[in-house]
């Protein structure tokens, strides 16, 4: 008989700190994952016309001579693309910019999915186009709130997220656990268990919504809930927050008027009988002595000083007895108890709504901060979404760091702080997500051979001989097999030397390595390869995972049509995870080949310390979009938006005016949504200019765009005076 849920929890909760503390101990290994930084923001949403200059705290940042790292020697706020464990790690392991975050975050609220069944598809609205695209393995971890193995698979998957995220907690620190009745009861156990249930808080009731269905057999559901610990009970950082009361039960609560100083008050006894020691005792007040029979609020020296600062502070009754004043105007409310009924769900129409299926409304998460997390203290959310918490955190002058699996939600996130004019920020990436993705799927002790074998099996690429292929690296492709379709072996010659028996279509196929950028030095050494190896090749073809932020620009300056490069899916590893084989998953995975942008002469017009430049896209051409999960008649749709209207596709772009090919700084942004410019949700503007620091000499620069699904592009221009 199958076990029960709870009795399956001990052992998700044993094995989930087993991941966890693999993760801890690997943090000062050779090899412990980091963070990539792929663009570091400086927000300026202006029209073309506007100069971002203006605000003089940004010129520094462009000077002349500052390097990378002196321009981030201060704090700087997080925005995480990838799996939030590894994003933890990262933190907890710190980087040559951040030291290690281990017990340095004074707050964490998260909003996990709720384990509801829910399939949060992607919608990409195009001019005159809806698509509809299903999210790729990864992101159906984000999105999909589905789980293969049920409630169980969801337990495993957040249990040792919760460790981790406790390491990551200062001894003042709090977390909130966003759930709700799916899933809460379970996650409340593992709370428990990571953080101990004598640090439970309380467990806190919103009520999202009036009730909205006709249930005939049972009540409505209109709230969530969220789990509040604290890592330290004895060194809690909690600010009580206090409900006000409406105008109306305000001028109840205090109804009489003080016309010398024309306030609004209400007046409280000054006897109290916990204070019988001083029962039978006079006070001096305002010249009239007064006993007490039960006891006396305050003493002789606290009326004094009382009257000394407010003359009126007394009220007497009509059979003299003397009470004090309180006043509307300085009444902070009700503390706040654990239900929660005045912060309403967004509505469709509401104003701060940005078409993501579960934003949190900002009032919730500025109450949630304002409570737990001290002044200039750090907010994490590692289920980032909409960017709610980040975009609040910046508000309330709270340091942040958010993350998240899927690029959807990474894009809608840093056009939400452009937006709003969030100080600069950095947006990065895991940078070895692969390599921790085969230690999981292939073991601890996997080589990165072993990986690269795989990929070329899955491209339809047969092996090199061993005396040739030291790194189990290098494959070739049968001869007639069609590449994009990764044919199966049986269709190809027996062996290599059959294959060199025909002189047509000789093609070298190269993996690269995961824990490297895919660069110019990588394809000058495959195009040498193609023409030395075992005789020469007709053509070579480099499968990369990562690739260097100049891959467009090195493949433009080497102009060889017999070099082609394609993009290894980059949830090649969860998927085959996820079908359980290698051979389950031949013939299905597909080879995107890269997405390109251009742009026109950029125009350079200096004028005494400033110069203006204009840059303007020209075209944007997405290579493989048979790459993207579409059924055909989405995928119909999509080409004709790219023959139509190709920079339609363009979901973000920006302008680093002085690129040091290391750090890009986008100075200047655009996103579709970004009305302030032309009024056009749907479209990006095609042109920017900017007014920068006068340079002698060329200048470099870079324009980035990321297209609707996540894909970027980049070209680099090098304009002379």
């Amino acid at each position: 008989m199958a076990k029960s849920l709870l009795e399956q929890l001990p052992e998700i909760v044993a094995k989930g700190r087993q991941v966890a503390e693999k993760i801890l101990e690997n943090l000062e290994g050779r090899h412990r994952v980091g963070l990539q930084t792929r663009e570091w923001v400086l927000p300026a949403k202006d029209s073309a016309t506007t100069d971002w200059i203006a605000a003089n705290e940004r010129r520094g940042h462009l000077s002349v001579g500052a390097t990378p790292t002196s321009r981030l020697e201060t704090w700087q706020n997080r925005l995480i693309y990838g799996d939030n464990l590894l994003a933890m790690a990262a933190l907890l392991a710190g980087d040559d910019s951040t030291p290690s975050l281990r017990g340095k975050i004074d707050l964490i609220y998260i909003d996990p999915p709720f384990d509801s069944k829910a399939d949060y598809r992607t919608k990409v609205t195009l001019p005159g186009v809806e698509l509809e695209q299903k999210p790729t393995v990864i992101e159906q971890f984000a999105y999909s709130d589905t789980w293969a193995d049920g409630t169980a698979s969801y337990l495993a998957m957040i249990t040792p997220r919760l460790i981790l995220m406790r390491e990551l907690l200062s001894d003042s620190g709090s977390i909130y656990v966003h759930l709700d009745w799916h899933v809460g009861h379970y996650v409340k156990l593992v709370l428990d268990e990571v953080f101990g249930k004598q640090n439970f808080k309380n467990e806190i009731i919103w009520k999202r919504y009036a009730a909205h269905s006709l249930a005939t057999n049972c009540y409505d559901a209109i709230s969530d809930t969220l789990f509040y610990y604290v890592k330290t009970p004895a060194q809690i950082y909690f600010k009580p927050i206090y409900e006000m009361p409406t105008n109306e039960e305000l001028a109840e609560k205090f109804p009489h008027f003080e016309p010398e100083t024309a306030r609004n008050f209400q007046h409280v006894a000054l006897e109290q009988t916990s204070n019988a020691s001083s029962r039978g005792e006079f006070r001096n007040i305002q010249n009239k002595k007064v006993i007490s029979h039960i006891g006396w609020r305050w003493s002789q020296e606290t009326f004094d000083d009382r009257l000394k600062n407010n003359p009126y502070l007394i009220h007497w009754t009509g059979n003299g007895k003397p009470r004090y004043k309180i006043y509307a105007d300085e009444y902070k409310g009700t503390p706040l108890g654990n239900v929660w009924t005045d912060i309403g769900y967004l509505s469709s129409g509401d104003n701060q709504r940005i078409g993501y299926a579960t934003q949190k409304p900002e009032k919730l998460l500025s109450r949630i901060i304002q409570a737990s997390c001290p002044e200039n203290g750090l907010v994490a959310d590692f289920f980032g979404g909409s960017g709610t918490t980040a975009a609040v955190a910046e508000k309330l002058g709270r340091r942040w760091i958010t993350s998240d699996l899927g690029k959807p939600a990474c894009m809608v996130m840093r056009k939400r702080l452009i937006d709003q004019n969030a100080q600069p920020f950095l947006y990065q990436a895991i940078g070895d997500y692969q390599v921790e993705a085969a230690k999981s799927t292939l073991g601890r002790k996997f080589r990165i051979g072993d990986l690269s074998s795989i990929v070329l099996q899955l491209f339809g690429a047969l092996p090199l001989p061993s005396e040739e292929n030291p790194n189990r690296n290098l494959g070739y492709v049968p001869v007639g097999a069609a590449l994009a379709a990764n044919v199966a072996a049986k269709a190809a010659p027996t062996n290599i030397a059959a294959a060199f028996e025909r002189k047509t279509n000789k093609t070298l196929v190269l993996a690269d390595s995961p824990n490297k950028l895919t660069g110019a030095a990588t394809l000058k050494k495959a195009i040498a390869q193609r023409e030395s190896l075992m005789g020469g090749w007709d053509k070579v073809i480099v499968l990369g995972w990562n690739f260097e932020s100049s891959i467009g620009h090195d493949i433009q300056a080497l102009n060889d049509p017999r070099l082609e490069v394609l993009v290894i899916p980059p949830d090649l590893l969860d998927r085959l995870k996820k079908k359980g084989g290698l051979d389950k998953l031949k013939g299905s995975v597909r080879f995107a080949s890269l997405q390109y942008l251009t742009i026109k002469p950029v125009q350079r017009v200096a004028a005494h310390s400033d110069e203006t430049l204009t840059v303007e896209l020209d075209n944007y051409v997405l290579l493989s979009p048979e790459a993207i999960n579409l059924d055909d008649a989405n995928r119909a749709k999509l080409h004709g938006v790219m023959n139509a209207e190709p920079l339609a596709l363009i979901e973000y772009w920006a302008v680093d005016p002085d690129y040091d090919g290391q750090l890009f700084r986008s100075v200047w942004q655009d996103y579709r949504g970004n009305t302030d410019n032309d009024g056009d949700p749907l479209r990006v503007i095609t042109q920017a200019k900017l007014t920068v620091p006068a340079k002698v000499g060329n200048r470099m620069i870079c324009v980035r765009a990321v297209d609707v699904f996540g894909f970027e592009a980049e070209v680099i221009a090098e304009v002379a005076v």
